[in-house]
């Protein structure tokens, strides 16, 4: 009888152990913090730099914990012979580009979440992506041609 009791006692532990690593995992999960739809530096720093870094080389603090190395947003015009991908960049931003570094969009889908945050208004989301498209553009360390 003994044995069934320590049993059972030592599953209750588990059982409790299990739901308290997952409330804490949900507790470090931040909710997705308001910023104005056109402040692109804004948006950046709060969505973007955590994995591609203040400066967008990449080296943002949760980068190394990533499978795949960070891209380096600074270099995206100098890799396109000068030319800034816009479009690559907004569809990147919203979703709607599925980038193979990514696999299986590891990436935060931000179009998603912009709509939430206005309320599901499209053109929200549209000014939203194009700020933080605009503001990553300011980030090129190459001259950008306007082609």
């Amino acid at each position: 009888m003994s044995i069934r009791l320590f049993g059972s006692i030592g599953l209750l532990i588990l059982a409790l152990a299990g739901v308290g690593v997952r409330w804490s995992a949900e507790a470090e999960q931040a909710p997705l913090r308001p910023t104005p739809a056109g402040a692109g530096a804004e948006m950046y720093l709060d969505y973007c730099a955590p994995c591609h870094g203040r400066d967008g080389t990449g080296s943002g603090p949760v980068s190394p914990a990533l499978k795949v190395r960070t891209t380096d947003l600074t270099t995206l015009a100098k890799r396109n012979n000068g030319v800034y991908p816009a479009e690559r960049v907004r569809a990147t931003i919203s979703g709607d580009l599925l980038v193979v570094a990514h696999g299986s969009k590891d990436m935060p889908v931000w179009g998603p979440a912009f709509r939430y945050l206005g309320g599901g208004s499209r053109a929200e989301v549209t000014v939203r992506v194009d700020s933080l498209t605009r503001y990553i553009q300011s980030l090129q360390v190459a001259p950008v041609r306007n082609d």
